[in-house]
């Protein structure tokens, strides 16, 4: 299975972007910016650092981090070594969670930000064969001014892998109605919806993302499980979930992976697609992520593959990529038998 799991190509649907910053990578900024930031510049204390007592912890953590992140070719650097990590796990498709408030704010203008990106988004298409997406998420804790700055930055400088537009952050205290009107906007220039919720919040706020927010997927959405008539409206619209079982177990969000609800939802017919999350940060891996998941649901080799092959449906790839990389997939799994 790990064998099978580490050749499988695959897309990722949930994986931010400087929370997949290697220790490596994180260390090397934090030796640059020694003394401005209380993160490590040793790796191997990386861990310790990332041992995190519940969500709110978690988040201030990150954000120790992403101040690490201080100028475009930091991003560049930054966006270029997640898609090398990604590409070794056999990833040909990602769409990361980038939240270009946080750099902005922190004084690297908008253009140059999206420039940095994009700049590495064509670079490792070159070298390493994926193709990235972004989502430009809301952080929520933020407010309304990083809604209004998030959606300026989306429709003015509208990137080329630019493709939907989310919320991230604490759910708590955070509701999701107040963003409506910026997730309003932002469909109506065509970027699809994508917003967190249920991860750390019961139901309700699953229920606002997708009527406040129009939400086509959800981030997390795991305490959907609570609620039958969601869990069938779930299922009855097609309205996946993207779920990261590592990362609801670090931040606290189950008490243990095998009181996870994965296999609920998926029982209930709730279409999922397994993701990393922040993998560095909760130490884990894509490819750790499929191997829980296989021992959640009870999975073989074949059952893997349809993981796989529900991401890549899941996705906002166009259909002739959907296409392509559902046949790779199909080949791979036929080769392996």
């Amino acid at each position: 299975m790990t064998s099978f799991i580490a050749g499988l190509p695959k897309a990722e649907l949930h994986v931010h972007h400087v929370g997949s910053a290697s220790p490596r990578i994180v260390a090397e900024l934090a030796a640059r910016h020694e003394g401005a930031s209380p993160v490590p510049a040793d790796p191997e204390a990386l861990a310790d650092y990332f041992a995190f007592r519940d969500f709110a912890h978690f988040i201030d953590v990150y954000l120790t981090v992403v101040d690490l992140i201080r100028d475009d070719e930091d991003v560049r650097v930054l966006t270029f070594e997640i898609a090398r990590e990604l590409s070794r796990q056999q990833v040909r498709y990602a769409e990361l969670t980038v939240t270009p408030y946080s750099s902005v704010r922190r004084g690297i203008p908008a253009k140059a930000f999206c420039e940095a990106i994009e700049d590495a988004r064509r670079g490792a298409a070159t070298e390493f064969g994926i193709d990235l997406r972004w989502c430009f998420d809301i952080p929520g804790e933020a407010g309304l001014a990083a809604a209004e700055q998030t959606l300026a930055i989306a429709l003015e400088e509208r990137p080329d892998g630019l493709i939907s537009f989310g919320l991230g952050g604490p759910e708590v205290g955070v509701p999701r109605p107040q963003f409506k009107p910026y997730f309003d906007q932002a469909r109506a220039a065509g970027l699809h919806s994508v917003p967190h919720a249920g991860e750390t919040t019961g139901p309700e706020t699953v229920w606002d993302a997708i009527r406040e927010l129009g939400a086509e997927r959800i981030g997390h959405g795991i305490s959907a499980a609570q609620d039958p008539e969601l869990t069938a409206y779930l299922a009855e619209h097609q309205i996946p979930l993207e779920i990261s079982p590592t990362s609801n177990l670090r931040t606290r969000a189950v008490p243990s992976l095998d009181e996870h609800p994965l296999a609920r939802l998926v029982a209930a017919g709730v279409p999922v697609s397994i993701n990393s999350d922040d993998p560095p940060m909760f130490g884990t891996t894509l490819e750790q992520e499929y191997a829980v998941a296989a021992r959640l649901l009870g999975l073989d080799d074949a059952g893997v593959a349809d993981l796989a092959r529900g991401a890549v449906k899941q996705s906002f790839l166009d259909s002739s990529g959907q296409a392509r990389l559902l046949a790779e997939i199909d080949a791979y799994t036929v080769r392996s038998a």
